[in-house]
This record gives C-alpha cells, structure tokens and sequence, in this order.
C-alpha cells in the first residue's frame, strides 16, 4: 500500500512542505516519484518518519537524527548528549527566573539590585558561550572576546533590547529567504549577510576565519541549534 505526500501529511500532522525538506536531507526518502512529481511513500517510510518525529520529540535537531537512522551515531548517546545540554539549558533558566524574580521585587520596592545583578542571568550565559568557543577554537578567540568586551562597555538594557529585536527581525528575514529557495550566491542573500557582518561588527570585528567560525559555531552549538529549529522546524 502507498501513500500520496497529502496523506502522509494529514496522517502524522507534518506538513507536505516539512516532507519535501526531509526528502531534500535524505532523512526521509519517498518509496517512489511520478513523472508529474508526486511522491508515495510505503509502510517502511511511514516507520522511519514515526522514529524521526519521535526524535524531534525528544529534542535532537535533523542532524543527529540523519546520525543515529544511518548508524554514524548512537541513540543513546546522542539523548545523552542533550539530556546535558537540556540540564545546563535548566539551569540557566532557573538564573534568569531568579533574576525576574528579584526585578519584580525591585520594581515593586520590596528589593533592591545592583545594575550588575540585573544582568547577570545573561552575564552567565554570555561567559559560557565565551568559555565554548575558547574550548572549541583555542585562546586565538581571546582577543575578539575581549574586543567584544570593550565595544559594548557601557550598554544600557535598553542598547541589549534594541540589539536583540534587531536580530529577531534579521532571522525572519533570513527565514523569508529560505522559503523562497534562493541560492547563497543570490545578490538578495549577499546583501543580507553583509547586514549581518555589520551587525556582528558591532560588538567585535571578524575576520574571514573568525567570521566562518561563527557561522560554523551557528551548526554546532546545541543551543543556536535549538533556537533555529524552534524557529521553523522544516528548514
């Protein structure tokens, strides 16, 4: 017995865009295509998209999932791996809670924090993406951490919110691009990469091996990996 993608997509409540993306990965082959392009898909498709879906449950992104149905990577090493990232994401949200929390206190005058202690849910969190990519790229990385340091000496909340709402509106951007299929040679996408490269370029200046390694640190790093997913799940 075959399915069409529609039927596939009512089925598991994916959507037939989602369906084409896994194809395009090779996470998740049609048994067959028509010649007008349709795919159908078996019984043994049905059973991999049941364990991918069941893997996005869990919270790995496509590419560990692609590792663990080829057998490059263990299952249970692979939800180890993000068990502890899911532990150290717990932890920071219990230090940004805490801080809301003594916000509110302070706002409500029963508190009173320091500029210092304001930030320091995400002061926590700025130092250990700082120690990832010294672990990571070597103490080569010091002298751009400390350039980032100095370039935004002195910012306010309200420089941290604006820089934040621009980077949410430049990931829609991108997102946009995306669905549209554009290739990275388009002169639409290049020009949205030299944004970003400005826009990094406020808070430390790249070069071109430090600027790949962003990108590279974008893929490997559990918790951009998250965000990004979050975002759109099919891309």
């Amino acid at each position: 017995m075959t399915w069409s993608t529609s039927e596939v997509a009512r089925m598991s409540k994916v959507t037939s865009r989602t369906l084409r993306h896994y194809d395009r990965l090779g996470l998740l082959r049609p048994a067959s295509t028509a010649a007008n392009g349709y795919r159908y898909y078996e019984q043994e498709q049905l059973l991999r998209l049941q364990q991918i879906l069941l893997y996005r449950e869990l919270g790995l992104g496509l590419e560990a999932i692609a590792e663990v149905l080829a057998g490059q990577l263990d299952a249970v090493e692979a939800l180890r791996r993000h068990h502890q990232w899911l532990q150290a994401e717990g932890q920071r949200l219990e230090r940004l809670a805490g801080t809301v929390s003594r916000t509110i206190a302070t706002l409500e005058g029963e508190d009173q924090m320091t500029a210092d202690e304001m930030f320091e849910g995400f002061t926590a969190r700025q130092r250990q993406w700082e120690a990832d990519l010294v672990d990571r790229y070597g103490e080569g990385v010091r002298p751009h951490i400390d350039r980032a340091h100095e370039l935004t000496d002195g910012w306010t909340s309200r420089d941290y919110l604006d820089a934040q709402q621009e980077w949410e509106g430049f990931d829609t951007r991108v997102l946009a691009l995306l669905h549209q299929g554009l290739p990275v040679r388009d002169p639409v996408v290049q020009e949205l990469i030299g944004e970003h490269f400005a826009m990094v370029s406020r808070h430390w200046q790249p070069d071109a091996g430090s600027y790949a390694g962003l990108g590279q640190m974008y893929v490997d790093q559990p918790e951009f990996r998250a965000r990004y997913d979050a975002k759109d799940p099919a891309l």
